[in-house]
């Protein structure tokens, strides 16, 4: 499975923007994009006038980032939702809440979208009682997620901070089991990101 290795605070310093994909440090001081907040590189602090494409690839650039993809996992999606009925912005960011892997951040059940990522890798979930290790599955509403029986003793589960649930999952921590309640609507969804900049970045 392709992933970026690289340094992810630089993602959040480049996209001058906190997308709070170290979990729990992004909330301390020890947030790079809080204690340097340019962009990196030898010319970071320069002021520099950013085009039109610019400003697209950039809202694309931070939608993926956000959900930890990269760009044919990205564009691939972005095709799925243009075939859809609706918008195809909306539709885009409903698919990737709807990724496995987003579900047990949302839940709570991991501190980075990243964690989330390798606790599923790692087969410490169900679907509908039957285990899933493919961090990249979409979901649906009605779907009960839950810790594998054999993980639920992990410290890793039982001593997790509470963090706020959204609306449409819900989520019982004594039996480490959610279940998403509807899929998500556009309002749902607390990235701040204009979505029809990526929709006309990709239909030039």
């Amino acid at each position: 499975m392709a992933r970026y290795t690289e340094a992810v605070c630089r993602l959040c310093r480049r996209e001058n923007e906190k997308l709070f994909l170290k979990g729990t440090r992004c909330y301390t001081g020890k947030c790079a994009s809080t204690r340097r907040s340019y962009v990196p590189g030898q010319h970071g602090q320069g002021r520099k006038k950013v085009s039109e494409y610019g400003t697209q690839l950039r809202e694309k650039q931070k939608t993926k980032r956000f959900y930890g993809l990269l760009e044919n996992q990205f564009h691939n999606t972005f095709l799925t939702a243009s075939r859809l009925k609706g918008k195809s912005g909306e539709n885009l960011l409903r698919l990737l809440e709807l990724r496995m892997d987003n579900i047990v951040y949302r839940m709570g059940l991991a501190s980075s979208r990243a964690e989330s990522r390798q606790l599923v890798t790692h087969g410490h979930f169900t679907v509908n009682g039957k285990k899933v290790d493919i961090p990249s599955i979409k979901l649906k509403a009605g779907d009960v997620i839950a810790v594998r029986e054999r993980s639920r003793t992990s410290s890793k589960f039982r001593d997790m901070p509470e963090r706020p649930i959204p609306q449409w999952l819900t989520l019982d921590r004594e039996a480490l089991k959610g279940t998403i309640v509807q899929v998500p609507a556009r309002g749902d969804v607390d990235l701040e990101v204009r979505e029809h900049l990526i929709v006309e970045l990709y239909s030039k």
